[in-house]
């Protein structure tokens, strides 16, 4: 009984931190390591368990994405393919290499998130996004680098995400958080389906994970309303560097 209560614990975080910033896997997923699930098993029983409150968290954004750029949905193409290729890749070689690269990576796209404002003031990248400059093109090709991530552990990409949208010249952490949250969605969704296929999900821990992920994501989004648009930030700034450590701690030792 226990093993359940800290899964759907786990889970009901990770939902409402997915739907705010992103990293709720840094949560699920140790906790499934915890109670003795193999690595590749945790990871998609994390994945397929998280996706819903994807899903739920993008709707709680449905306002914020109404009045999103609609030229953001071209980043759907990357993340479908991108997450596949990650998926393929979680599946066929083992994960040693790769979890020493995570805690850099979540590290890297905090601190440029942080500094946003600054990066944003110093090359004008706010006027070049209005001018329909080459953002796109770019980001298309760091969101597909993002989705191969996603799809092999995905821990941390929402802040990765968010750090690309800020560089984009996107301030507005809600409308962010909306179009991070549909990104994510279609990237857990991908590698989510390839790991059902391939037999890497434990449904019982993942039905009770489901549950608690969806309430958690619905939650989340409203919770993030009310904190105001300068305490998200600054939770995404913590979460990311928590991330970061939590994940460093883990690689090397």
């Amino acid at each position: 009984m226990l093993h359940y209560v800290l899964i759907f614990a786990a889970a009901l975080a990770a939902g409402a931190i997915n739907s705010v910033a992103g990293g709720g896997t840094l949560i699920t997923f140790p906790t499934l390591l915890a109670i003795g699930i193999d690595p590749k098993l945790a990871n998609g029983t994390s994945t397929v368990a998280l996706w819903p409150g994807s899903v739920a968290g993008t709707w709680g954004y449905h306002r914020e994405l109404e009045q999103a750029d609609r030229r953001l949905l071209a980043l759907i193409v990357p993340c479908v393919i991108g997450s596949i290729v990650g998926a393929w890749l979680l599946v066929r070689t083992p994960t040693d290499v790769f979890n020493h690269i995570i805690p850099f990576l979540i590290l890297f796209a905090t601190c440029l998130f942080m500094a946003q404002g600054t990066i944003q003031r110093h090359f004008d990248l706010a006027s070049a996004h209005h001018a329909r400059s080459p953002w796109l093109s770019w980001t298309m090709a760091f969101q597909f680098v993002v989705a191969v991530y996603g799809g092999y552990f995905g821990a941390g990409i929402g802040i990765l995400m968010l750090a690309a949208l800020s560089l984009m010249g996107h301030t507005d952490i809600h409308q962010m958080n909306g179009v991070k949250n549909l990104l994510a969605t279609c990237i857990n969704g991908v590698a989510a389906a390839i790991f059902v296929y391939k037999g890497l999900v434990l449904w019982q821990e993942a039905t009770v994970m489901i549950v608690a992920s969806i309430v958690g994501g619905v939650t989340g989004a409203g919770l993030a309303r009310r904190m105001g648009r300068q305490a998200v930030r600054q939770l995404v700034i913590a979460v990311g560097f928590v991330a970061a450590v939590r994940t460093m701690w883990t690689a090397f030792h």
